[in-house]
């Protein structure tokens, strides 16, 4: 079987991160060639640099996050927190696009999926440069979405919460029974999504199978929200 993704050139960003391993993993068993990329992309030309090294690519995966959620209250918040925050999330994903969308265009295909944050569709407490800065990826995917579909090119974010990985939820974390109970409190499913699970998702809207999702930003959070 030669998978949805056979013959395919993928570039995922922050490849050794959040939902790199499980991307590769995934779209790697579907036969696409990914190119794993894991340099510093807030360094000015990076973006434009990671493009034109990978050359062709039919599926960019946006994979871009940070640990800086900051826990304090707006009040609070020290500047460099804020600038960072956009600085990881928001700048580079307009660089990524703005790289790679010209040989989408020309080809006249082409997949953007970003691994988003449902913290853009839902208000919590003391993270509101990483809610601003996710909900700013929500506002560019569905611009730019709309503006290249004509082209063939689909653009989509998964708007997710509560999804495994060793920096958000580390195993110590997900053994506590405070932190189990949370859960059940939070989530309605009542547990984490696999990794797996979210990158199937991925999966999805980097496939042809796709074609008519436009500029959406859809919850992966277990019905933490619901949009």
């Amino acid at each position: 079987m030669a998978g949805r993704l056979a013959g395919k050139r993928v570039l995922l960003t922050q490849a050794n991160d959040y939902m790199g391993p499980a991307t590769i993993e995934v779209f790697e068993a579907e036969g696409a060639k990914v190119i794993a990329d894991s340099s510093d992309l807030t360094r000015p030309g990076a973006c434009q640099e990671v493009v034109t090294n990978a050359g062709h690519v039919d599926i960019l995966v946006a994979n871009l996050a940070s640990a800086n959620y900051s826990g304090v209250t707006a009040l609070e918040l020290p500047d460099d927190a804020w600038h960072d925050t956009f600085n990881v999330m928001v700048h580079p994903l307009h660089q990524l696009c703005q790289a790679v969308l010209p040989q989408m265009i020309e080809r006249g295909a082409g997949k953007i999926v970003v691994y988003g944050s449902a913290t853009a569709l839902r208000g919590l407490k003391t993270v509101t440069a990483y809610s601003a800065a996710r909900a700013a990826q929500v506002g560019y995917v569905q611009s730019l979405g709309v503006e290249v579909a004509p082209h063939n090119v689909q653009v989509n974010l998964i708007a997710q919460n509560y999804v495994e990985n060793p920096v958000y939820y580390p195993p110590a974390l997900r053994e506590k029974e405070s932190f189990q109970a949370s859960l059940k409190r939070q989530v309605p499913l009542g547990r984490l999504a696999r990794a797996e699970e979210d990158a199937r998702f991925a999966l999805f809207l980097a496939s042809d199978e796709s074609d008519f999702f436009v500029g959406q930003a859809i919850p992966f959070s277990g019905g933490w929200v619901q949009r």
